[in-house]
């Protein structure tokens, strides 16, 4: 492969996006296809920008993500031509055209934003427009984001080239650099924010680059599923680790979480059980698995491991059928994973639309799709201590089979979580995180 080995795979990869488009356009009677790039909303009374996110219909076609105002031309069976912007501004530093590489696979025209864009495609037959709210002045001259082409290229989406694989594979790496760093800090008792910190510094990535907002939980904080704050000040004791984070790369997400115990104990034990169930359904993402069926499966098993760890009194089956592992285990296995963490189109059940209902009693599952090989998934079960849903637990019949006692004592470590990407194969998966893990040699 030449330049940095993505080339050639890339130039694959355009070529089955460019066909999965033919195959929109033709479906839904549209001659062209236009996609904007989007450009940063400005903040409430003020005169700055809200960090740039590109939008991901864009980045399936161009590997850039931090070039506001550019945008895709497309006609079947022609160069897709990429309008990149030009413009003579001292305020910021304005980008280069790209060249080399992935850029000769298009026709680049520089465009000065003055020059109204829609005039790039009227003269194209009937075109799709696709663009984030904000990013078109004016009249667009065309069907803005038409929901049946939308919905077909969100289906098509969900199984992977070997260049966006290969894109995967490498954010995994970086994100784990992050995870091993950030353990270390936690090892040295630096606070949540100093982890975070670590954390960023060993990708080489700022914030706003990262995929999603980084999860680092001490303690009690980890039974909060999307904590969001960073303590300044480490905890009197330092007892748990969770840290939900990711990378990325031309675009491609890594989204990883790891749980850490400060020492041995029952807490280190239920982590280490958990470990085993969580490698155990990564063995499931396999083609023809309904992924709903792995969901049901990981409320099985954790429930054993309730049971098991002397939790809860049922097996994993008759938890799940009384909801009690919900109790524990609120959220989805997991969801689709891509060019956004939580990629487009997991309930779809063919490209027309039509949606598989998720397992009742299950709301918060964001994957319902039959699994084929290339589709990235991540899996991601947990064991949380939640003071609201164990407060209702034990006001209903639930309660008979909990031991409370075993809950006060597990409490104040807030909560497991343990997450890797996966690539559904027709037989052995490939897991981009135990893989990029083992070749850090952690």
């Amino acid at each position: 492969m030449d330049g940095d080995g993505l080339d050639g795979l890339f130039e694959t990869h355009l070529r089955t996006t460019m066909h999965r488009a033919d195959l929109a356009l033709a479906e839904t009677g549209f001659d062209a296809l236009a996609i904007h790039s989007g450009v940063p909303p400005m903040q409430f009374l003020d005169d700055q920008e809200y960090p740039f996110k590109v939008n991901p219909q864009f980045k399936a076609w161009v590997p850039l993500t931090d070039t506001p105002g550019c945008v895709l031309l497309y006609t079947p069976g022609a160069k897709p031509k990429l309008l990149f912007p030009q413009s003579d501004d001292y305020w910021h530093r304005p980008a280069p055209l790209p060249r080399g590489g992935w850029a000769e696979r298009f026709e680049v025209i520089p465009w000065v934003p003055a020059d109204p864009v829609a005039r790039y495609w009227r003269q194209l037959g009937r075109t799709a427009v696709i663009a984030p709210p904000g990013a078109l002045d004016g009249p667009s001259t065309g069907e803005l984001n038409p929901a049946g082409l939308m919905t077909r290229l969100h289906f098509d989406r969900a199984v992977k080239t070997d260049y966006e694989l290969e894109c995967m594979r490498r954010a995994n790496r970086l994100a784990v650099r992050g995870h091993v760093a950030a353990a270390a800090a936690f090892r040295d008792g630096l606070s949540e924010y100093g982890a975070a910190q670590r954390y960023l510094a060993a990708c080489a990535q700022r914030d706003e680059e990262m995929p999603y907002n980084n999860i680092v939980a001490y303690n009690e904080h980890a039974s909060t599923l999307h904590y969001q704050h960073l303590d300044r000040a480490p905890p009197p004791q330092l007892r748990a680790l969770l840290i939900d984070a990711g990378a990325a790369f031309r675009g491609y997400a890594a989204d990883i979480t790891r749980t850490h115990s400060a020492g041995p104990g029952a807490y280190a034990d239920l982590i280490a059980a958990l470990d085993a169930v969580q490698r155990a359904l990564c063995g499931e993402i396999v083609a023809g698995r309904d992924y709903r069926d792995v969901h049901l499966s990981a409320h099985r098993r954790i429930g054993d491991l309730l049971r098991e760890a002397g939790i809860t009194k049922l097996t994993g089956s008759a938890a799940l059928e009384l909801g009690v592992t919900s109790v524990f285990f609120p959220h989805g296995i997991g969801h689709l994973l891509g060019l956004q963490v939580h990629d487009v189109g997991g309930l779809l059940a063919d490209p027309q639309g039509h949606e598989n209902p998720r397992p009742v009693g299950h709301p918060y599952l964001r994957l319902t799709r039959r699994l084929e090989p290339g589709v990235v998934v991540t899996v991601e079960p947990g064991v949380y201590f939640i003071d609201s849903l164990l407060r209702a637990a034990a006001t209903d019949a639930r309660a008979a089979y909990i031991d409370w006692e075993r809950i006060a004592a597990l409490r104040p470590f807030g909560g497991i979580r343990i997450e890797d990407n996966v690539v559904t194969t027709s037989s052995t998966p490939e897991n981009l995180t135990r893989d990029a893990f083992a070749q850090c040699g952690g």
